[in-house]
């Protein structure tokens, strides 16, 4: 822990208040930097910090002398565990963190299955559009979810409507996942979190363009729960897409420790998931956990371009491969003049399975996809603008390439089996 001694004092009376900023919504680069030397490890006073992050200057106070003296720390427990992760590296605090959810993701959803309430809380019944045959436990939002939401809480206070959001909508989709509800009902939650997060903290902006952003992240919360339908699926694509958002926040020019942190948290809990729902699952994500992930992937998203850490394009690379596959779809589906809403099995991550890729091989062969996307969107970031949306189309063409690969599969799968 960094001692402290005059440097910080020094810093610490020149720094901002960093909740009252974090309370107004306004975006901070480094949210918990207080400026200064309070940012720095304290080795004689000097050396820069590898997290890019100082020490909240709200986890000190002054030693009482007539209203005077020196800044000592107050600890509590948000305070503990910010001085800690500020005395570790970078990758080490991200790596202990996401540790952390896993573990802690991983003893909510073990203990569920081993006293038998997992069944009791939600269970999925396959019927003919199932990839699935056996009745399975949906109650991976319990585990995802309150990890993620408690760690944002904690270690990025300035994202609070973030957690609280995705608190509201797991508790929506949670009664809807064990008593079923209408759809407006479900869809009006969704808009009422999402409006509420671009109206309470409204980037700068033409009010248009806000709106459309709106109705993209309504779209990536739905999406994320139609692509929920196979083994390890929209666990793998949060386990690499909130990673990636972590080190894009840490790398990024405008670097966002605050931003990377709770990205890091969902991805180890996601992590934690995984050991459970790898193929063969125990247990299935449930729309309390992927309605909550796909409005994370917004809410984190919108928060990082609005905060100046990554392009406006970051976001949807790194979550592609659901975006393009949900899309072409819907787009599909329309096109025949077909019910759009009602559930099927014509995505392409169904076609792969049913066409005998199977689970296991299907999830690994995305996970390859996602990683791969991820990568080149963090290679792009800080590249010229020009470089950046090439990267961008070339991508779209690898995947727009990859979707004709399986439809040729598919097609002689179904020649196959016309011809027996």
């Amino acid at each position: 822990m960094p001692r402290a001694g005059p440097p910080l004092a020094q810093a610490g009376a020149a720094a901002p208040d960093t909740r009252a900023l974090a309370a107004s919504g306004r975006p901070t680069d480094r949210p918990f930097c207080t400026g200064g030397s309070a940012g720095r490890r304290i080795a004689g006073g000097h050396g820069a910090n590898p997290l890019g992050v100082g020490l909240d200057t709200s986890v000190f106070h002054r030693r009482r002398t007539g209203g005077h003296g020196p800044l000592v720390p107050h600890y509590t427990g948000r305070s503990r565990v910010l001085t800690y992760l500020a005395t570790l590296p970078a990758w080490a605090a991200a790596a202990l963190i996401a540790l952390a959810s896993a573990c802690a993701c991983g003893a909510i959803l073990w203990t569920l299955l081993r006293t038998g309430l997992a069944w009791r809380l939600a269970t999925d019944v396959p019927n003919d559009r199932s990839l699935h045959n056996a009745p399975t436990p949906r109650v991976g939002g319990w585990g995802v979810v309150p990890v993620g939401v408690i760690a944002t809480l904690l270690l990025a206070p300035g994202l609070w409507f973030s957690a609280l959001g995705t608190a509201f909508l797991a508790a929506v989709s949670q009664i809807d996942d064990r008593r079923g509800l209408p759809a407006r009902v479900r869809f009006a939650a969704h808009v009422l979190a999402v409006v509420g997060l671009v109206s309470l903290f409204a980037a700068s902006a033409p009010w248009w363009a806000l709106a459309i952003l709106a109705f993209l992240m309504l779209w990536l919360v739905n999406l994320y729960n139609f692509m929920d339908g196979a083994d390890g699926l929209a666990g793998g694509m949060a386990l690499f897409g909130f990673a990636g958002y972590a080190v894009a926040a840490l790398l990024s020019g405008h670097p966002s420790p605050e931003l990377a942190w709770s990205s890091v948290a969902v991805s180890g809990a996601a992590l934690g998931f995984l050991f459970f729902n790898f193929h063969p699952a125990r247990i299935f994500l449930g729309d309390a956990g992927s309605i909550s992930l796909g409005f994370l992937a917004g809410a984190f998203g919108y928060w990082g371009w609005r905060g100046g850490v990554w392009p406006i394009w970051f976001p949807a690379m790194v979550f592609a491969p659901f975006i393009a596959d949900a899309s072409v779809t819907l787009a599909r589906r329309l096109l025949r003049g077909e019910r759009f809403w009602q559930p099927h099995r014509e995505h392409y991550y169904q076609r792969m399975v049913r066409s005998g890729v199977g689970h296991a091989r299907t999830a690994l062969a995305w996970y390859v996809v996602m990683a791969t996307g991820i990568m080149l969107a963090v290679f792009a970031l800080g590249r010229d603008a020009i470089v950046q949306w090439c990267i961008v189309a070339g991508w779209v063409v690898v995947l727009f390439l990859a979707g004709v690969v399986v439809d040729m599969r598919w097609r002689r799968f179904q020649s196959t089996l016309s011809d027996e």
